[in-house]
């Protein structure tokens, strides 16, 4: 079962900065897809499912943030990444800080992904 949560988060992750680009692109172009319904609700879904399955790993391993730090540094990489993304889709007052933020927000998932798979928060 491991196994199988643990490609179901790799396949949520993939899924969740694909929507994210996307999402990113049309709001520093300002295009009218970003006040689609399904735009607004499955990035929601996709990262529930995604924290869930993190969830699930954390609690089979017995490995918790702030008790590992690889973990300590996904979690707060995490945190940056939700307030990056939040001014890249919603908040920036201007295309540029869209873009600039959207840049920011895949960097530090980039940073994620890395912490991910070397299990090392100094690269």
């Amino acid at each position: 079962m491991y196994l199988l949560i643990k490609q179901a988060h790799i396949g949520f992750a993939i899924i969740s900065i694909s929507l994210f680009v996307l999402r990113a692109f049309w709001s520093v172009t300002e295009s009218a897809k970003l006040q689609q319904r399904w735009a607004k609700i499955a990035p929601h879904i996709i990262d529930t499912l995604l924290l869930g399955c993190a969830v699930y790993l954390m609690i089979t391993t017995g490995q918790y943030p702030f008790a590992d730090h690889w973990l300590t540094a996904k979690f707060l990489a995490l945190l940056v990444y939700i307030a990056t993304g939040t001014i890249a889709i919603k908040r920036g007052k201007t295309a540029g800080v869209r873009l600039l933020f959207s840049l920011l927000a895949i960097a530090t998932f980039g940073y994620i992904v890395a912490v991910a798979v070397t299990r090392t928060p100094w690269l």
